[in-house]
């Protein structure tokens, strides 16, 4: 595991994914309480107090070390506008990771959370030096599930009703990538 405190600015073709700020409120409360973007997370609509203490628990993990929790703001390069967030969350050992995003509506179907996430595998892997990169998804988002796939990662499985959102068990699909999965797949 490679300790580091500071994510440095990671860039892609089109995005920019930075560290939050205190001044991504707006942007940020605009996917996090839309009912259509949140509608498979196990969190949201957020109400303004839940999208200052999302901010403020971003900003707080940002200063932690060593850090556990890679949460990044992705900014459009050609707009400079916030348009959703990617992440890795370490497990106990910093072996292991969960990858996780949240996307405004207007970037669906242009290929930004592929791009975003895919990003994000490259710094786990290689920056990061993880072992292995898992993810999870509601499985009635078949959005999801596609980036997942496009990304490289594999589905190990299903748990069933495993997580309680608006009052109705869910079913999760399990994704995961090897890190050796992931160099063999870069040549």
């Amino acid at each position: 595991m490679i300790v580091m405190n500071e994510a440095p600015p990671l860039r892609t073709e089109r995005l920019l994914l930075r560290e939050f700020g205190a001044d991504d409120f707006d942007a940020v409360h605009a996917y996090g309480s839309d009912p259509e973007v949140v509608r498979f997370m196990p969190w949201g609509p957020n109400s303004p107090e839940q999208t200052r203490q999302f901010l403020q628990r971003k900003l707080d993990e940002q200063a932690l070390d060593p850090r556990k929790t890679w949460d990044l703001a992705v900014v459009e390069v050609a707009t400079g506008e916030l348009v959703g967030s990617v992440g890795l969350r370490l497990n106990g050992e910093g072996t292991q990771a969960a990858l996780g995003y949240c996307y405004s509506r207007g970037t669906w179907g242009r290929g930004i959370a592929t791009e975003a996430a895919r990003e994000m595998l490259r710094f786990g892997f290689e920056t990061l030096d993880l072992h292995r990169i898992f993810a999870t998804c509601d499985a009635a988002n078949a959005a999801s599930a596609r980036v997942l796939e496009k990304i490289g990662m594999r589905r190990e499985g299903m748990t069933i009703e495993s997580v309680r959102r608006a009052g109705q068990w869910r079913d999760t699909l399990l994704y995961g990538l090897l890190a050796r999965e992931w160099r063999e797949a870069q040549q």
